[in-house]
């Protein structure tokens, strides 16, 4: 039981300090294009931020296809919504993307509706 207990708690150890590096990595890349960390991002304002794509899934809203994406730069998430769209050539969980449009609080949820975007490579 011991030894089971010692490879998960190694196993959780080893995913928590990938996680770190990828967050710390995305944040020299926010800095490095010049774009504002998510948590830093202020509510209303025109703002770009970039980082990866962790989902993308469609949900209808309303009866109009939405199709949703949650961004995450290494300091947080935002969700990028494009309404009226069922899928966007490029757009794919890993896909690294600069998004530009003004951040609303929907719900608790910080979105950014209908964004310009750049897919980056």
């Amino acid at each position: 039981m011991g030894t089971t207990s010692g490879r998960l708690r190694s196993g959780i150890q080893q995913w928590a300090s990938h996680a770190r590096a990828e967050a710390m990595d995305l944040q020299r890349d926010v800095a490095k294009a010049g774009c504002l960390p998510i948590q830093d991002a202020p509510d209303r304002e025109l703002v770009t931020v970039q980082g990866t794509l962790k989902t993308v899934t469609l949900r209808p809203r309303g009866g109009v296809p939405a199709l949703e994406a949650e961004l995450y730069d290494g300091t947080g998430t935002i969700t990028v919504l494009w309404l009226g769209r069922r899928r966007i050539a490029g757009i794919f969980p890993g896909r690294s993307i600069r998004v530009t449009g003004r951040i609303g609080v929907h719900g608790g949820v910080r979105t950014i509706y209908n964004p310009r975007y750049d897919l980056r490579y």
